[in-house]
């Protein structure tokens, strides 16, 4: 059974904060809000978490494509190739923020990621996702629990995803209600940036 767990994206409780960091660390998976959808995640250097949350999402795990959360801009480019200076640009002025940015990835990336040539990478405008991350030390994986085929109360309100997921993953963190709308993915790879789908971030930043 998931522990719930309250935290406040003003002020995240350090004590809280920890506790789940060791749930990460020992391979479990959590379910925590980001400034879209919850998502549910693991530390992406376990591998067995993460084969857990493919069987989950029904994918195999090489060709999965979840987002990794990082805390900012310069954790960022840990997992990434070299970033040139209009890519940097466009991600100074959206991070944090809803987007979903594909990038090069770099040869620091985990044993199971190595065959990827693209990632995708998070900073949320969530304080409580950045934190478990930073203090964590790793990314997090990040997919969202959201029913692509309908808008679900259950994917924004912390209680009904914890009456669905409690048996499923280790802890469920309460961090308000959450979004329905998903972020933008935005492909910088190429000389143009190219938008894969329309989310909850502004165009503007292009």
């Amino acid at each position: 059974m998931a522990e719930f767990i309250k935290i406040y994206k003003e002020n995240p409780n350090p004590k809280e904060i920890h506790k789940i960091v060791k749930v990460l660390q020992n391979g479990g998976l959590i379910i925590y809000p980001t400034d879209t959808v919850y998502g549910l995640g693991c530390d992406f250097t376990n591998t067995k978490a993460l084969e857990k949350i493919a069987r989950i999402k029904g994918v195999k795990l090489e060709k999965s494509n979840f987002s990794f959360i990082c805390n900012d801009l310069s954790h960022l480019s840990d997992y990434v190739k070299q970033i040139d200076t209009p890519t940097y640009k466009i991600l100074k002025r959206a991070l944090p923020g809803p987007y979903t940015f594909i990038l090069p990835g770099s040869t620091t990336l985990p044993k199971v990621f190595k065959k990827k040539k693209t990632v995708g990478i998070r900073v949320p405008d969530n304080s409580i996702a950045r934190t478990l991350v930073e203090t964590l030390g790793n990314p997090i994986i990040s997919t969202s629990i959201r029913d692509d085929d309908d808008v679900i109360e259950y994917t924004t309100d912390p209680e009904l995803i914890y009456e669905k997921w409690k048996d499923i993953v280790d802890v469920v963190i309460d961090g308000g209600y959450g979004d329905n709308e998903a972020s933008t993915v935005i492909d910088l790879t190429d000389s143009e940036p190219f938008v894969i789908r329309e989310g909850k971030g502004s165009l503007d930043i292009l």
